[in-house]
């Protein structure tokens, strides 16, 4: 346990955290304030599911606690209302308002006004935590997932399967390349790709902060868009929505028009990791020279359990060196939203990741999931070093690539 270790307090564990989530449902606590700032400082990066003999669903657990938090307003505030409103009722249900915000991002990036405000030392004029936020803002890119990919992509050879593809939130706008990379990596491998231009969030960011009847709409509308029994896999690239798109069936459980169906979707989603492994994927025959070291995504190692399919897709690419990290399943600080709510813990975490990673000497670190991408390349950036943050499905295809020189 991250915090726990960097505090040594019992309460910081998920010992402690349990305790009080069983008093609290015995009724000998209520949830106050003390307690939801207790579920707030937890990772969520389920490394003690992993380390448990007993296996304990604490995600679940954890959830449920938020939740309860939210419920009776335990750390309520009118600024905390208005964030939360803008950001899990507002940007995640209406991806075409995020889109609409991501293009506003994209020409302030893009006209050089970001740099312009940064040389002239205007960040400082800004308010506390904005002044914090600024040097993490995602690099936003000139075409969105739906102007790089067609609603329906065929391979060259015969059709094997026919898969969908989830675009994501923060990888549509930040790494709508990754999203590119994947179909390319599916076509390569017999898929064909379906792949709807409008796709709404996942609602995992809803579940993981209190809100689950938000994210249980965002289920159901994900499910009305791509009707599992049309495919023979929905495919995810990020490892945090992946965790979290495993789970619909306990999400809709207890609703008749969609329990049955979200139980055959968490059959069909996959990770493409996991997909590539499954389906016998092509081993690449053109070289990437690369030396390249592996993060692990809390949520893919912790949360999927989905470690080993990574590196053998990495190790079947012709001249790339894996150099193996240490500590590679130690959260990075990303966390969903904590890098934004423990900006000190998760600088942290963040600097004890960057030392490691710059111990291999790799040029290169991969990893799966967008969080952890930007909060390591921040990492790095900080302390100048010259190594790039490339996700494994994007290194795969560049090797396809270069089979056709």
């Amino acid at each position: 346990c991250p915090t726990y270790d960097a505090t040594k307090n019992e309460q910081h564990s998920p010992r402690g955290r349990i305790s009080l989530m069983r008093a609290i449902a015995d009724g000998q606590l209520t949830p106050t304030r003390a307690f939801g700032e207790e579920m707030s400082y937890c990772l969520g990066c389920l490394a003690c599911e992993t380390a448990c003999p007993a296996g304990v669903d604490y995600a679940h657990l954890l959830e449920t606690a938020r939740a309860d938090v939210e419920r009776v307003g335990a750390l309520s505030s009118p600024r905390r209302a208005v964030v939360r409103f803008f950001t899990l009722r507002l940007l995640f249900t209406r991806p075409r308002i995020l889109r609409f915000l991501g293009r506003l991002l994209w020409l302030y990036q893009a006209s050089r006004a970001q740099a312009l405000f940064r040389t002239l030392g205007l960040v400082r004029l800004l308010p506390g935590r904005l002044r914090e936020l600024e040097p993490m803002m995602p690099r936003i890119l000139p075409k969105y997932s739906h102007q790089l990919i067609s609603p329906v992509e065929m391979p060259r050879e015969k059709s094997r399967y026919r898969v969908a593809l989830l675009t994501g939130c923060i990888q549509d706008l930040a790494f709508s390349d990754v999203n590119r990379d994947t179909a390319d990596v599916l076509l390569a491998n017999g898929c064909e790709v379906v792949t709807p231009p409008v796709q709404p969030c996942c609602g995992s960011l809803h579940a993981h902060n209190g809100d689950p009847a938000t994210a249980a709409e965002m289920a159901s509308r994900l499910i009305d868009l791509f009707d599992p029994a049309s495919f023979d896999a929905i495919i995810t690239n990020a490892a945090g929505c992946g965790s979290h798109l495993k789970y619909y069936g306990r999400l809709l459980a207890g609703n008749p028009v969609y329990a049955a169906r979200a139980e055959e979707w968490d059959r069909k989603v996959k990770d493409i990791h996991e997909w590539l492994i499954e389906v016998g994927f092509r081993a690449p025959k053109g070289e990437v020279r690369e030396r390249v070291t592996y993060h692990e995504a809390c949520h893919l190692c912790h949360g999927q359990k989905i470690t080993k399919q990574p590196r053998e897709i990495l190790c079947s690419i012709p001249g790339l060196e894996l150099i193996e990290l240490p500590e590679s399943t130690w959260c990075c600080g990303s966390a969903g939203v904590y890098n934004i709510t423990q900006p000190e813990t998760a600088a942290m975490l963040q600097k004890r990741k960057v030392e490691h990673i710059l111990s291999t000497q790799a040029r290169v670190v991969a990893t799966s999931n967008p969080g952890c991408h930007l909060q390591i390349s921040n990492g790095l950036g900080q302390v100048h070093a010259a190594v790039r943050v490339v996700q494994p499905v994007s290194l795969l295809a560049r090797a396809y690539r270069e089979e056709e020189g």
